[in-house]
């Protein structure tokens, strides 16, 4: 299953992201472009965590926290975000690049800091939802939420449309492999 596709898919709707963008003061178009940014990074946070026993531990306590979440129906589901929660997942996930990640993405969609960190802690949890829903229906332990995050991001890096690696190589302007300097310039 393409988590990430089928939550794009609910997303793209024009009332969602007219909804969402009212929400920080962004366009629908700057909306989808921290979604076709930002869920592949909070995806690849998400696998890194998995790959030790203590990380893929913790992740799977949170989604079975979230594994309940109205992810089939976004519209409900933004009503009903916590985006506190959002915050403690994106604090958890990228660590201590959170901020360098969030301004990467200001850069690439002209949002400012705040929008953008808006918007993504109401993704996060809606990423949680749908992870958990997964692991929920299909019985998954902890290590195969490990193997089920490897290859959702394996399948995102080979799809150039929204692979975290694509991703990730567009937010480097000097184009030197890391796009982490290019925030601070």
């Amino acid at each position: 299953m393409d988590i990430i596709g089928m939550i794009k898919d609910n997303l793209l709707k024009p009332e969602v992201l007219d909804k969402l963008g009212q929400t920080v003061g962004a366009s629908p178009e700057q909306v989808r472009k921290v979604t076709d940014i930002g869920l592949p990074a909070i995806l690849g946070g998400m696998t890194d965590n998995s790959q030790t026993q203590a990380g893929a531990e913790s992740l799977a306590r949170a989604l079975e926290q979230h594994q309940d979440a109205p992810v089939d129906d976004t519209e409900t589901f933004f009503d009903q975000v916590d985006q506190e929660d959002g915050g403690k997942i994106l604090n958890h996930v990228l660590g201590s690049e959170q901020l360098r990640v969030e301004s990467a993405i200001t850069k690439k969609t002209g949002l400012d800091l705040q929008q953008v960190t808006g918007l993504l802690t109401q993704l996060a949890p809606l990423l949680l939802g749908a992870l958990g829903r997964q692991k929920k229906e299909e019985n998954l332990d902890v290590n195969d939420i490990t193997g089920l995050l490897t290859r959702l991001t394996d399948q995102n890096d080979q799809n150039p449309a929204c692979g975290l690696s694509s991703l990730l190589s567009k937010l480097d302007a000097d184009q030197d492999g890391n796009f982490m300097d290019d925030v601070n310039t």
